[in-house]
């Protein structure tokens, strides 16, 4: 396969790189070029066929997470909570980061399925705008109107810390996902207000009684953008059968993530991981959900990922791995951005 397959991705942390960066012009560093230890800019998006993905914003915790551990523990607690007022201070600014580089032509903010697809066919990175962790948002949710209208359309309602709405669950290995409560009567709401709104509600991070409460109360998708199979990592982030087949009931979605530490069966955050261990994520993805519900959701710029991969511009080798493994190209398609935009569509419209 010589020509670019088009990805679309489910989860990257570009935004709070930028965020994070000392220079002023944020737009110039990812139009121009980023370090190259970052995973995403404009130039090696085009090398690696990278057509767009979920943009995330995620406030950053108030010291280092227990995700930059080299392998996570048993015992491993959840980070601490973040306050509001903190948590507002970086979303704002990172919506900002988005908006501007919509204005410098990098980007287009995509708030239907319908707009995705009109930006990747005129060749400009199609972004929806997405939160990992809702600690921005107040429990009357006056703040989520606003987002909204600047064109939130993806929503985490917890990263791996406890907020208002709920639970997420630690950095743990050997762990199930039941790691606490679940939503509070502020996160039920939000379910509800996220379904009105046609805001599509992401799983990953969410403990199994925050996930059981979302099912039971969303008329929407369940969707997972950046998570993997438990039976193959016993990683507290990523999924059991049951929610494997809870997500496959509803015709939703799950991206792969790249992070090491949720594929591989150590749980080690460690680059010299083969390309062979995400296709057999991929493998039990498609049996659990069927051909139309899986893709991928990297974490670039948030985790650990395969050297074979690097940055974005490697998506042609797990593209080849797929290939080699025997994957059609149909199929390859679907994974790689056709199954994004059909639960786009099913979820945001």
């Amino acid at each position: 396969m010589t020509e670019l397959i088009p990805v679309f991705d489910g989860h990257n942390d570009t935004l709070m790189k930028l965020y994070q960066a000392p220079e002023r012009d944020k737009e110039k560093l990812f139009i121009e070029g980023s370090p190259a230890s970052w995973h995403i800019d404009l130039p090696r998006a085009r090398k690696g066929g990278f057509v767009g993905g979920m943009f995330a914003i995620f406030p950053p915790p108030l010291e280092s997470a227990p995700a930059r551990v080299t392998r996570p523990a048993l015992d491993e607690p959840l980070a601490p909570e973040l306050e509001r007022a903190e948590a507002l201070t970086s979303t704002t600014a990172m919506a900002s980061i988005l908006l501007r580089l919509e204005r410098a032509g990098a980007l287009s903010v995509c708030r239907s399925a319908a707009e995705v697809r009109t930006a990747i066919s005129a060749g400009t990175l199609a972004a929806v705008f997405h939160i990992e962790g809702a600690e921005a948002i107040d429990t009357d949710l006056a703040e989520l109107d606003v987002l909204h209208a600047a064109g939130l359309r993806s929503l985490g309602i917890v990263w791996s810390r406890p907020n208002a709405f709920g639970h997420g669950v630690p950095f743990r290995m050997p762990s199930t996902p039941d790691t606490g409560p679940g939503l509070s009567d502020a996160g039920k709401a939000l379910v509800r207000a996220c379904n009105r709104l046609r805001i599509m509600i992401d799983l990953s991070h969410l403990n199994e009684k925050g996930f059981r409460n979302v099912a039971d109360l969303s008329d929407a998708p369940l969707v997972a953008t950046h998570s993997n199979v438990h039976a193959l990592c016993p990683h507290a982030r990523n999924l059991t059968g049951w929610q494997l087949g809870a997500i496959r009931e509803t015709k939703g979605m799950v991206g792969l993530n790249f992070a090491t530490g949720f594929l591989r069966d150590d749980g080690r955050m460690n680059p010299n991981t083969s390309l062979d261990v995400m296709v057999r994520h991929i493998d039990a993805l498609l049996e659990a959900l069927g051909e139309d519900h899986v893709g991928f959701g990297s974490d670039f710029d948030g985790a650990t990922i395969p050297a074979a991969i690097g940055d974005v511009s490697g998506l042609p080798n797990l593209i080849g791995a797929l290939a080699e493994k025997g994957y059609g190209r149909e199929l390859i398609e679907k994974i790689a951005w056709k199954n994004w935009v059909g639960v786009l569509e099913r979820t945001i419209g």
